[in-house]
């Protein structure tokens, strides 16, 4: 009784009993992302199907932070996300189903105005043709309600629309000035797309204007999924029982601590990574 509540609770379909046995053998990957722009911080909640134990916990998620991927066994999962400080039992402010396939990756993101608030599921890509590298866009900037990508100098979304996500593109290996162009503000950055990666491309509201951050999903054929940038982590974020995967992150004055959760992206971090070009 206490499972079914809990499945109810977190707005889990009743007839997900009956696939929730038919992917569970191998392993997936999921990240969480906060990508609404006047949404305030959340708390994010992973919950394998059955279990009403968290498997994984993100505390004061705020708009910008994408997690590393995890790693999970595949089946079926729930993320829920509640105001931050609510209780773990409390109703979340809302809520999603994901079934992970082995050897797929996913991003769960919370994307939308804060009235229109919503929980995507974006199924990633993480291979490439040959001496190719893949890019996406996800366009989270609400001040700019319509943007065009360019690589290059050529454009490869010609309206990304506030809240929307592009489909992948092939494009040529290399080093490319990108920008995020808005009708009151561009935001312009230089990326590495090394053969075989996948990527995707974040715009976002900053506080000088448009920002662009390069997710890699991919790091090259036969890689685990990365997920994140390699600069900005911080602060720490608990894990529920059952967890598989510990993340580590470097944190403070060069100290090497194990965490037992993953890590959220500060935002000053994504700035740098946007002037480096990193």
């Amino acid at each position: 009784m206490l499972l079914a509540a809990s499945a109810l609770l977190l707005g889990i379909p009743a007839a997900a009993t009956a696939s929730a046995a038919s992917a569970t053998s191998g392993t997936g990957w999921i990240r969480l992302a906060h990508l609404s722009p006047n949404t305030p911080p959340v708390d994010v909640y992973l919950y394998s199907f059955g279990n009403s134990s968290a498997q994984i916990v993100l505390h004061h998620v705020a708009y910008g932070t994408v997690s590393p991927y995890e790693a999970v066994t595949a089946g079926d999962y729930s993320v829920a996300m509640r105001a931050t400080g609510a209780s773990p039992s409390s109703q979340p402010v809302l809520s999603t189903s994901v079934t992970v396939k082995a050897d797929h990756a996913y991003t769960v993101a919370g994307m939308g105005p804060e009235s229109g608030l919503r929980l995507v599921v974006l199924d990633d890509q993480l291979t490439t043709p040959s001496g190719k590298s893949e890019v996406r866009v996800i366009q989270a900037s609400l001040k700019q309600q319509t943007v065009k990508f360019t690589c290059g100098g050529q454009t490869i979304v010609p309206k990304a629309t506030f809240a929307s996500v592009s489909s992948y593109q092939a494009i040529p290996a290399s080093t490319w000035t990108m920008q995020a162009i808005g009708s009151g503000a561009t935001a312009t950055g230089r990326f590495d797309m090394a053969p075989g990666t996948v990527h995707t491309m974040v715009v976002l509201d900053g506080t000088n204007g448009l920002e662009i951050v390069n997710l890699e999903d991919a790091a090259g054929a036969g890689q685990p999924p990365v997920g994140g940038v390699t600069t900005g982590f911080g602060g720490t974020a608990g894990h529920g029982p059952g967890s598989p995967v510990p993340w580590l992150a470097l944190i403070g004055a060069g100290t090497l601590i194990a965490l037992t959760g993953g890590f959220r992206l500060r935002r000053q971090g994504l700035r740098r990574q946007l002037h480096t070009g990193v």
